[in-house]
């Protein structure tokens, strides 16, 4: 029991699925950080408008090249974001490539065994016995039917007419009741039967 139940149970998780989930897991990152940066973009944005309004020149200005630098960033994530996709569907597109490999191969390996059960000469051989009894079946049929005249036809059909019509035929029921058996009366089967008991017996 305890064997059983401390026994481990095999993951069905695969190198490749982890591989997928760890890809997947950074692509997530990479687009909460992008979205980050948006919101980043916009506010300085609006901080660079103000620090205009008020003057600031250097300020808005230097806020902006910073704003730039972002954008830069934010597009560097967007082609991570991308190569990280790809190799995704790359990885899962092997996965079932390689289903389908398998699953030929179980293919192949079954038909080579049915192959060996039955070669291609068995088949051959099959194939001519079946043909041979075609042709000779044929060969009977065009006998008999070159053989028999109109006459022969009717003999047969009428023949055959007169075997169904036997077999539809049922036995009549004789019309006066059976003899019933009187009291006292011994019958002839009861007689003989009497005296073989005494010939058996020795009376």
């Amino acid at each position: 029991m305890g064997n059983l139940f401390g026994r481990k149970r095999r993951s069905r998780v695969t190198e490749q699925d982890k591989a997928v989930l760890q890809l997947k897991q950074q692509r997530d990152k990479l687009k909460q950080y992008q979205k980050r940066i948006t919101l980043n973009l916009e506010r300085e944005r609006s901080v660079a408008r103000q620090l205009l309004r008020d003057g600031k020149k250097e300020k808005a200005k230097s806020l902006l090249k910073k704003k730039r630098y972002q954008e830069q960033l934010l597009d560097k994530t967007e082609n991570q974001i991308s190569n990280l996709e790809r190799m995704v569907q790359d990885i899962e597109f092997t996965q079932i490539e390689m289903k389908v490999i398998e699953g030929l191969k179980i293919g192949n390996e079954c038909l080579n065994k049915m192959h060996e059960v039955m070669s291609v000469e068995e088949v051959e051989r099959i194939i001519d016995e079946t043909q041979d009894a075609v042709e000779y079946q044929k060969q009977i049929d065009e006998m008999l039917a070159g053989s028999f005249t109109e006459e022969d036809e009717d003999a047969i059909l009428e023949e055959l007419n007169a075997i169904t019509q036997e077999q539809l035929e049922l036995p009549e029921v004789p019309a006066e009741p059976l003899p019933e058996k009187t009291p006292g009366r011994v019958s002839l089967f009861d007689r003989t039967t009497s005296c073989f008991s005494c010939i058996f017996s020795g009376v």
